[in-house]
């Protein structure tokens, strides 16, 4: 391919505007005499402006095309699987630089090898695509042979249609569109010429989904009966309207107003039918919209406000409602989008829960309300924990606080209307349940005492209906005839674990581990003491 290489390779609307300008090929409409005088400077009034270019375009003044009204640019990054626009780099960013929405096309040869080839050769050149807001999805320019009748290299080129039926070629464009929807997660936009689309591909149905860009130099697109390919499209999101100018390159006009290109850069078509199908959804409590959709959160989100609440959208969570109310409200006083919950992944609020209460899931956790208060539950260890003791319908029940850091070793807690869960980085995320343990944990001082952090959570079972649970210090063992006490990691409990535990002859402890000021130490038992000094380590005494 040294020649094709040589030359640039193909251009973007070349072909479509010298066979636009000719009398009658292919059913094109002629260009009107003012239509031809005027093409250089003319510029839609409607829409916003734009323009596309290649490595035919050596010197683009990025900052005078702004000035010209220029908001967007289209950059070709490849052809075929065998060539690459080496001005690709520097024509990108300088669109970017000067603040245009910018995104890469492919111009294809669909007889030189298969649509997925294309589309991974493509994307690895510059045809990827990011929900940064300010990347346009990649572009298939698929128009026109532009080395009809040629061999080049031993490779015959064939006819405008590439010697590729009408089926073929409809095959070979869903195979680069899917390729390309698999590698970025957005369907290509399709830029063609109406006349070749309908001879070559036969104007089929079924590409629908796929934004239409349109190469048409009258006045207008649709003002010509057939200047749509009308299969799949009854509109088009971009037209290109000359390719003489006024702009560098081609230029084209985005069919909508800056918001919604903004979107489309941002998700496309798919925000406009997540935001309407989440209203269809809501619609009976939501009301009537108080304004339009409007973009620029953090994270590249969206909102719309209504009567009875809003929507809000962002590319990982899609578009979910938020009712007026009290989950609202806090979910506003934590920071909205911009706090710790981030976006709602879950919407509206799903109510009929234990005791009659509510709840909604965002990003970053949830918000649960109860007649008797509201409270986040954040993601996180302690939520898990939460989670995996059955939520409210736990021993635990509904949080009663938030979660509060800044504890002991760097640790959290929330408090529940059945006990607390506390967490640290090296005890993890466990609960004290309320009850003797609690109790007792809670007189030695919690997490700041000798016991520490729990590292699990209570467990029952042992002789005679007896519990126990284990903290960084110890553990705590608890039974109907002794009340709970603390069982502290050394040599007395060493001495006790030899002799079975609560299964031997101690029995269970019924005083804490405590001290003298000579440092002698004595745990009590339903059996007998356990007496520790310096000296002589630990002696067992029978009741």
């Amino acid at each position: 391919m040294a020649e094709l290489v040589a030359s640039g390779g193909a251009e973007m609307g070349q072909r479509s505007a010298r066979v636009s300008a000719a009398s009658n090929q292919r059913q094109t409409p002629k260009l009107s005499a003012e239509s031809l005088t005027t093409q250089g400077s003319w510029m839609p009034t409607f829409g916003v402006q734009g323009l596309d270019v290649s490595g035919h375009q050596t010197s683009v003044d990025w900052q005078q095309q702004w000035n010209m009204g220029a908001r967007f640019a289209y950059v070709k990054a490849s052809e075929g699987n065998y060539f690459t626009n080496d001005l690709f780099n520097s024509q990108y960013k300088g669109a970017r630089n000067v603040g245009m929405i910018r995104g890469a096309y492919h111009f294809a040869i669909p007889n030189w090898s298969s649509g997925a080839d294309q589309a991974r050769y493509f994307v690895q050149n510059g045809g990827g695509w990011s929900a940064d807001g300010y990347t346009m999805p990649p572009v298939l320019d698929f128009e026109f042979n532009p080395y009809e009748g040629r061999t080049i290299n031993g490779f015959y080129f064939g006819n405008t249609c590439y010697n590729m039926s009408p089926g073929q070629l409809s095959s070979w464009v869903q195979d680069f569109g899917n390729t390309v929807r698999s590698l970025t997660g957005r369907l290509p936009v399709i830029y063609t010429n109406t006349s070749w689309w309908n001879e070559c591909l036969g104007n089929p149905a079924g590409f629908g989904d796929y934004p239409l860009w349109v190469a048409a130099y009258p006045s207008s697109p649709t003002n010509n009966a057939g200047l749509l390919p009308s299969g799949s499209w009854g509109t088009y999101s971009l037209w290109q309207y000359s390719s003489t100018g006024p702009f560098a390159g081609d230029s084209n006009v985005w069919n909508g107003d800056i918001a919604s290109l903004q979107r489309f850069a941002l998700a496309g078509d798919n925000i406009e039918a997540a935001f309407n199908q989440e209203y269809q959804a809501s619609k009976l409590w939501i009301g009537n919209p108080w304004g339009p959709i409007a973009c620029g959160l953090v994270n590249n989100g969206c909102y719309q406000i209504f009567q009875g609440g809003s929507i809000q959208w962002s590319p990982a969570s899609g578009a979910h409602a938020i009712r007026n109310g009290a989950i609202r409200g806090t979910y506003q006083q934590s920071g909205s989008e911009n706090g710790p919950l981030g976006y709602p992944v879950l919407g509206p609020e799903i109510c009929g829960l234990k005791n009659g209460g509510c709840y909604q899931m965002f990003q970053g956790g949830a918000i649960i309300w109860t007649g008797t208060g509201i409270q986040i539950s954040p993601a996180g260890p302690i939520r898990d924990r939460y989670a995996s003791m059955g939520f409210e319908n736990g021993v635990l029940g509904y949080p009663t606080s938030g979660q509060v850091c800044g504890y002991a070793a760097s640790g959290c807690v929330q408090t529940f209307q059945g006990g607390d869960i506390f967490w640290s980085p090296s005890s993890g995320a466990y609960a004290v349940a309320a009850g003797a343990i609690r109790a007792s944990f809670q007189r030695l001082g919690s997490e700041n005492g000798q016991t520490r952090y729990p590292v699990s959570n209570e467990v029952c079972g042992l002789k005679n209906g007896g519990c126990y649970q284990f903290f960084q210090g110890g553990s705590m063992i608890w039974s109907s005839g002794t009340g709970a006490h603390f069982s502290p990691f050394g040599s007395i409990r060493y001495v006790w674990a030899t002799q079975n535990f609560e299964n031997g002859w101690l029995g269970y402890p019924y005083t804490d581990e405590y001290c003298n000021a000579y440092s002698e130490c004595r745990q009590d038992f339903q059996g007998g003491s356990l007496i520790w000094t310096p000296a002589s380590g630990v002696s067992v005494y029978r009741r």
